[in-house]
């Protein structure tokens, strides 16, 4: 709720819910995760996401606002998960199909972290998938990041050290998705209104959303 380019974004209403609820109701359409929880900040301005993710059923963990590594971590730790996938919450796009083939990505290769939630070495729009990696690599990075923006962003620690870690990410199966021009996250006001514009619903599919999002942008 502090982001301080678009304040409240997550409480924000978008065709007839907010869209932290996009979210756990996308997410819930993955066929391999067994469990989804929220981690927020522990801070008064998040009580009322909280609540609100409470109230329809979602499971919440609360940690530091400013260290999100040690956020993610404790939360995946009260799970007892050995294999963790990260989902940013701005991303009320995101596809249940594209979660399950990252996961498959992941578990037929030797990687350390994989991701396909943006456009980088991969053809994938940004905010249809997530990131992934071991447990193991969470306690790692938990102990030995140490820079504010390590701890303030899950895999900033993997990034400035790729030398050691394999590192890997994958285009989508469905040639249609490759569009990594189409920006679907939720960072600005500019991109809430690009969302407003499109006509979505809950429950729709990879290809839709990239159907919709195409005949929009060329409108």
């Amino acid at each position: 709720m502090g982001s301080s380019r678009l304040p409240n974004k997550m409480m924000l209403w978008l065709h007839g819910m907010p869209v932290v609820e996009w979210v756990w109701r996308r997410v819930a359409m993955t066929k391999q995760i067994d469990r989804t929880v929220f981690a927020i900040p522990d801070t008064p301005a998040d009580q009322v996401l909280a609540d609100y993710l409470l109230r329809i059923g979602a499971a919440v963990f609360r940690g530091s606002e400013s260290d999100v590594l040690g956020r993610m971590t404790e939360a995946a730790r009260r799970q007892g998960t050995q294999t963790v996938i990260r989902v940013c919450a701005d991303n009320p796009l995101i596809c249940g199909s594209e979660i399950d083939r990252l996961i498959d990505y992941y578990q037929e290769g030797d990687y350390d972290y994989a991701y396909n939630h943006i456009p980088r070495g991969n053809t994938y729009p940004d905010g249809l998938g997530a990131e992934i990696a071991s447990m193991d690599l969470f306690e790692l990075m938990f102990r030995e990041a140490v820079t504010p923006d390590q701890r303030q962003h899950a895999f900033n620690y993997v990034w400035d050290h790729p030398e050691r870690f394999r590192i890997g990410t994958c285009d989508p199966l469905d040639e249609f998705l490759a569009h990594p021009e189409l920006k679907l996250d939720l960072d600005t006001s500019a991109d809430y209104a690009a969302l407003l514009k499109l006509n979505i619903h809950p429950e729709m599919g990879a290809s839709e959303v990239v159907t919709t999002a195409l005949q929009c942008s060329r409108s």
